[in-house]
């Protein structure tokens, strides 16, 4: 589980050009560190919806994505999986500034985007003897990513670690969105990250497997949704594990990619849908994974509703 591999020599020293926003554009600037830290997957000790204890074996060493102010002087807000959410337009420049502070599984990692377009020095993937310096940042280093978000970036896309033990660290936790919109468009008045993934053994060393969302599973432990009436909701809904899952909210619909009302969408690895609507029915509400192994393994959570 803690591969390791030495830095190849394409990696050690490459002049990376600087890339500028469009037109119009902005540079957006995160400082993002990995870590690693104690995670409690049901933090409450029970299932809300079930109303039934969970036991007390629920804390791995999970591989996070931190938010940091300017400069990573301090973390911005606890840990959290997924890792922040990065948000710009079309024509702007995401400049990713990254920093490896793992202390513990002492493992290469990288930032690698979906959707937006880079050249090769800002892919962030492991390619052995033809690794770029972004695709090989071993711990107490840095390096910084630069992301285009042309037009046909417009969407919410995954970043995760591509080094070289990507796999097995993106099922840590090593993972988050990447939320590109048209110049000028409308702000959601609510907007949710919702990432559909399991933790099994092998990567926990527990003795169950939990189907999570953002790390959490079962209700009252995953993400409470709070939304009110009249409301522009905009829910972003990613698979994140090598499964196939079905997103369901009660009480709901929106439009699929064809324009047709669904309360239901199915997300494979890596794939995203986006479920925008007007609030219009106030309660509490079910979300859940509609596979009903996922379900009951769970991948459910409330969403809250004010008149």
């Amino acid at each position: 589980m803690t591969s390791r591999v030495r830095k190849p020599s394409a990696a050690i020293a490459q002049d990376v050009p600087q890339i500028q926003p469009a037109p119009g554009g902005q540079r957006r600037e995160y400082w993002i560190q990995a870590e690693t830290v104690k995670w409690q997957i049901t933090p409450l000790r029970k299932d809300e919806w079930h109303n039934h204890p969970l036991s007390s074996r629920n804390t791995y060493t999970a591989y996070i994505y931190r938010h940091m102010t300017p400069g990573f002087a301090a973390p911005i807000g606890q840990p959290n999986i997924p890792g922040p959410t990065l948000y710009a337009e079309v024509g702007d420049v995401i400049v990713a500034h990254f920093r490896n502070a793992d202390t513990k599984l002492r493992q290469a990692v990288t930032m690698h985007p979906h959707g937006v377009r880079y050249n090769p020095e800002y892919d962030g993937a492991y390619m052995g003897k033809y690794t770029r310096a972004g695709g090989f940042v071993a711990p107490g280093e840095e390096f910084t990513y630069f992301w285009e978000c042309i037009p046909g970036a417009v969407g919410a896309w995954p970043y995760h670690d591509h080094g070289p033990n990507h796999t097995l660290n993106t099922s840590r936790g090593l993972f988050g969105a990447i939320v590109v919109s048209e110049r000028g468009a409308k702000v959601p008045d609510v907007s949710y990250t919702l990432m559909l993934h399991q933790l099994t053994p092998p990567i926990t060393g527990l003795n169950r497997a939990f189907q999570c969302i953002n790390g959490r599973a079962f209700a009252g432990n995953t993400p409470t949704l709070k939304a009110k009436v009249g409301q522009d909701v905009a829910l972003h809904v990613f698979g994140m594990d090598s499964n196939f899952h079905d997103f369901h909210m009660h009480g709901h619909r929106w439009r699929d990619t064809g324009g047709a009302p669904t309360d239901t969408t199915t997300v494979g690895p890596s794939e995203t849908m986006t479920a925008r609507f007007t609030e219009d029915n106030p309660g509490r509400w079910l979300y859940h994974c509609h596979v009903f192994s996922h379900q009951d393994e769970g991948m459910t959570g409330w969403y809250d509703v004010e008149a």
